[in-house]
């Protein structure tokens, strides 16, 4: 397995934690109260280990591939700094649940507008590194260079979808398997 194969498996399941929240903000808007609780849980998720070490070992793996090729390196031109608006936004709104939480005056629509927000934003993100970056990356790259990263950037285990939850992810990881045996 490579490393490209890992982080494409967090985007798959970034993109479940994503629908949730669209549900979530899908309910917002028809005037019915979403999970707040639920909501702050995959953003607490999203903070720690999408930006705490998906999008940190990207950065590397995208630096490591930088200067081969004049368009991979045109599609990795914005894709750090993506990857900080991206932190930003999840610490915005994580702000803004502790808020709702502890009864913070701030408008619903405010609140559904922000949501609807981070959900486009992470989105476009992920559709952009795996419909043109990723498979860029995967023509110029050998299998020594999938060694070599997989030795430079080893998989940090993942507190929600790994073999272990942590603890503070165990009602998340609940909602999910509900979700799925639902669909």
């Amino acid at each position: 397995m490579t490393i490209l194969t890992e982080l494409h498996q967090d985007h798959v399941n970034l993109n479940k934690l994503l629908v949730m929240l669209r549900q979530n903000a899908d309910q917002l808007r028809q005037g019915e109260p979403p999970n707040f609780s639920l909501i702050g849980d995959v953003i607490a998720y999203i903070s720690s280990y999408a930006d705490g070490f998906h999008h940190p070992r990207e950065d590397e793996m995208y630096a490591y591939f930088s200067g081969r090729d004049t368009k991979i390196d045109e599609a990795l031109s914005g894709c750090a700094a993506d990857h900080a608006a991206l932190k930003k936004s999840s610490d915005d709104l994580r702000e803004a649940i502790d808020g709702v939480l502890h009864d913070a005056v701030i408008s619903m629509e405010e609140f559904s507008q922000r949501l609807d927000d981070f959900v486009c934003r992470q989105t476009e993100h992920l559709n952009q590194e795996e419909g043109v970056l990723f498979p860029l990356l995967d023509k110029v790259a050998s299998q020594k260079d999938w060694d070599t990263l997989s030795e430079m950037l080893p998989a940090p285990e993942d507190p929600l979808f790994g073999e272990k939850q942590a603890q503070q992810f165990t009602d998340l990881y609940k909602e999910l398997i509900i979700e799925m045996n639902a669909a």
